[in-house]
């Protein structure tokens, strides 16, 4: 009659997902929104106490009898996000986010100081993109001085959450991957990457250290008495939304491709071994089982459709039914739905573009569809990098808001090919994030070690959800996408 807490805490809100591991089935399914606080500077920021607000939000609509059952908790956490905390665990700052873009200029600046982006990925296997936390700190040395002078804890959104529970910091490599300091290929700090990105300070002092996939915790006992929980419940290491959605959609073997469709867009697979690109065509993070994740990410999905609703006066869930009489190529519009700025591809100055206007194409519908099918397209140019270095996969898995659209779950089998399937389980890093704490609390007692067979045994597919290609629909995907291909060549030098 165990349970295992999965807490997703993500940029539109916090997801609580209950899982009883002996039924095979979520007891509670529970999501509190987040506010988001944005500048035209292109920064997206929230404070640490709203997160913690609505964990204490979740846990209070969580029916008692439940609370009582709660063996577990591990936390899914939205990547690259910096928190900064003084020697007392005070937050200093507001936290600036994944999809911050007011930093591009700081992640050249630390790239230039070890010798460009190819060096970068040498040191650490990946470029400093922007959005990764370590051009965060230089910004805030800059603005936020004083925040900066007192800086002595550096945690991301996943490690706060931790610390607040169990009053331990932690770090593991999965998370760590995105703050631009990991050397991925060995699963340690770069040291020439943290002098890179100060050079006055021994930032790797400021870390926490890193431990392995498979760690927990102890729950703090004031925490536990707070949100109704038995005091001996344990927390595990967590990781960054993107590797709890792999563990959640049951990519922990190779030959899996998993899609989460959120206010970003991510592709990701898992390797047995770490999968650095040269050109830095993808993010060659670890994943958080002791693997690796080669993960492609936009700053652009779900944000553009829903940009168009607002704009137009509807509701997204009305727009499966707004689209029924579209076609694929939306007779012609495009869209390059650049709003935030884009990391794949990279332009973090990138704005949004829409092209093929005329006076009968130029409606509600396509619009929409414009949306959706360049947030798509954005993913299959990411794609085409994996398919290039010899990736090959035989289905998509598909979690995030977006797999809850018959016409999403249809456009991605039509313009990548392949079937798509979807878990039962649609969220998919709190779900994750319930299976690594039951993983992880298994190890612990001396059970199974073997997180394939958990994932496989507990990871299932609902086949009424599954989409596959069609051939004509395909084609003229084709078509639009190398458009769009072309178009986004014609727009990068505005945006370089």
């Amino acid at each position: 009659m165990s349970l295992y807490v999965g807490l997703d805490v993500g940029t539109q809100s916090v997801k609580l997902v209950a899982y009883d591991p002996e039924a095979r089935q979520v007891a509670a399914t529970i999501g509190h929104a987040l506010e988001l606080a944005a500048g035209d500077d292109g920064s997206r920021e929230q404070r640490a106490e709203w997160w913690i607000d609505a964990i204490r939000s979740c846990f209070a609509r969580l029916d008692p009898a439940l609370r009582e059952r709660v063996v577990a908790i591990g936390v899914s956490g939205q990547q690259h996000g910096f928190v900064p905390l003084d020697r007392d665990g005070n937050v200093l700052a507001p936290a600036k986010l994944w999809c911050d873009t007011s930093t591009a200029a700081e992640c050249d600046l630390i790239m230039d100081a070890v010798g460009g982006a190819q060096r970068s990925i040498e040191l650490a296997g990946n470029p400093i993109l922007v959005g990764y936390t370590a051009s965060k700190l230089p910004w805030t040395r800059k603005h936020r001085s004083q925040a900066y002078a007192q800086l002595a804890l550096i945690m991301l959104p996943h490690d706060y959450v931790n610390f607040w529970l169990t009053g331990e910091r932690w770090m593991e490599c999965g998370d760590a991957s995105g703050t631009g300091w990991l050397d991925v290929r060995n699963r340690r700090w770069s040291e020439e990457m943290l002098r890179a990105t100060d050079p006055d300070r021994d930032l790797a002092a400021l870390l926490p250290p890193l431990v392995e996939a498979d760690a927990t915790f102890p729950i703090a006992a004031h925490i536990a008495d707070a949100l109704g929980l038995p005091r001996n419940v344990r927390v595990s290491a967590g990781g960054g939304d993107n590797m709890m959605a792999a563990i959640g959609t049951g990519n922990v073997t190779p030959g899996v491709l998993s899609m989460s469709l959120g206010t970003s867009g991510t592709l990701f697979a898992y390797s047995d071994r770490a999968m650095v690109d040269e050109a830095g065509r993808w993010a060659a993070f670890c994943d958080s089982t002791g693997g690796w994740l080669p993960l492609i990410c936009t700053m652009n999905c779900t944000v553009a459709t829903e940009a168009v609703g607002k704009l137009c006066s509807f509701s997204t869930k009305e727009g499966d039914a707004l689209l029924s009489g579209t076609r694929p190529g939306a007779d012609g519009l495009l869209m390059l739905p650049f709003l935030n700025g884009e990391r794949t591809p990279n332009l973090p100055n990138g704005r949004g573009s829409l092209f093929g206007m005329t006076a009968t194409n130029f409606t509600v519908a396509n619009l929409y569809r414009a949306a959706m099918e360049g947030a798509v397209y954005s993913l299959k140019n990411g794609y085409d990098a994996f398919v290039d270095a010899g990736m090959r996969f035989e289905a998509i898995r598909l979690t995030g808001g977006g797999s809850h659209s018959a016409v999403w779950r249809q456009m991605i089998a039509d313009v990548f090919g392949l079937p798509v399937d979807v878990p039962e389980q649609a969220e998919g890093a709190a779900f994750g994030a319930a299976l690594q704490a039951l993983w992880a609390t298994s190890r612990a007692q001396g059970g199974g070690s073997d997180l394939a067979a958990l994932a496989a045994a507990h990871v299932r597919l609902e086949p009424r959800l599954s989409a596959h290609p069609h051939a004509e629909a395909t084609a003229a995907y084709a078509a639009q996408y190398a458009r769009f291909l072309s178009h986004l060549d014609a727009i990068r030098p505005l945006y370089a």
